[in-house]
């Protein structure tokens, strides 16, 4: 896989969610690949994608921040993601990308594609995405800018606890984070395997940065993040619920924020999809997630499909975005 993404025409990773490494892993979690490319002497994009019965969706898996094409900027590029969307209709009756990024323009750039080449396209909301732009901060002024509540917390409860940072890969201590996660408030993880080798392969590149706390030498909260291209990534977090009173979470939280924003001197910090509450005491801007339904109208196993979406837009009020451009196809 790793060739596919190469040419020189491509597009790089801005993510970690974008590197060949990454749909590697993906692949060994039981997903097949579906890695529709388009090329020329100009330039290479692809789509990582999988398929099951006729509807192609993206190679992803809940660990994915977000779903993006891989395609340099350009008319070029955009020009080639139509011969995909074309190329696509033979492989499949619908395509339904999520979550896509709007601020970077993904949105629009996929969606014309899919109707340029003669799809029906449906867009709406999926997810939200906290984030925090640094704007140039020290943490000490980030800080100050919190919640006096959690200023409070952190006060009270930050000499209860003995944080420890990291960035190597230790054994050990991601043993403690899979007991401490396991003994949390979150669900069961699906794929922990590919987590660990993620992690281990973040520290190989100096991506990694992890965090536990303990309380009296007993690991009580651990938190994953990594750090690439100006943005920190907080991938995983949790604490023991049988130590929820410590607010272990609170402590480590911090002392991660001023590993990043002094230290590693980040312009971003993105919290990931999902709208927790506790999101916005950290954060302060949301960015919405998309998801692009595309229908090839031109086989009946898509009608049904059509029906389908049309009646829920309808219900609940958006008002469908359906017909292709005139003149697409």
């Amino acid at each position: 896989m790793q060739g596919l993404f190469a040419s020189e025409g491509a597009v790089r990773a801005s993510s970690p969610f974008d590197r060949a490494e990454w749909y590697a892993l993906l692949a060994e979690t039981g997903l097949t690949p579906l890695i529709a490319i388009a090329s020329d002497e100009n330039a290479s994009v692809a789509l990582a994608l999988t398929e099951n019965r006729g509807r192609i969706t993206p190679l992803r898996n809940w660990y994915s921040f977000t779903w993006r094409q891989l395609a340099p900027e350009g008319t070029h590029a955009d020009r080639l993601l139509v011969e995909i969307a074309r190329q696509l209709k033979s492989r499949g009756h619908r395509v339904t990308l999520e979550p896509v990024p709007g601020e970077d323009g993904s949105v629009s750039r996929l969606a014309d594609a899919f109707r340029n080449a003669g799809w029906r396209v449906a867009l709406e909301a999926c997810d939200r995405n906290h984030v925090l732009e640094v704007r140039g901060r020290n943490f000490g002024e980030y800080w100050a800018a919190r919640p006096g509540q959690l200023r409070t917390t952190l006060k009270r409860k930050a000499k209860k606890v003995e944080v420890r940072l990291l960035e190597r890969f230790d054994p050990a201590a991601w043993d403690d984070y899979e007991r401490i996660y396991a003994h949390s408030w979150k669900p069961e993880e699906d794929f922990p395997a590919m987590l660990r080798e993620f992690a281990r392969s973040e520290a190989e590149a100096g991506r990694l940065r992890f965090g536990l706390a303990l309380h009296e030498g007993t690991p009580i909260a651990a938190q994953f993040w990594t750090v690439e291209n100006g943005t920190a990534y907080i991938h995983k977090l949790a604490h023991l619920e049988s130590h929820r009173h410590l607010s272990a979470g609170t402590t480590l939280s911090a002392a991660l924020f001023e590993q990043v924003i002094d230290r590693d001197r980040v312009a971003w910090i993105d919290f990931g999809t999902g709208d927790q509450p506790y999101k916005a005491d950290w954060m302060e801007q949301v960015r919405l997630r998309y998801r692009i339904d595309c229908l090839d109208m031109s086989q009946v196993r898509a009608w049904p499909d059509f029906a389908r979406v049309a009646w829920h837009r309808i219900r609940s009020g958006a008002l469908p975005d359906l017909a292709p451009e005139p003149g697409a196809g």
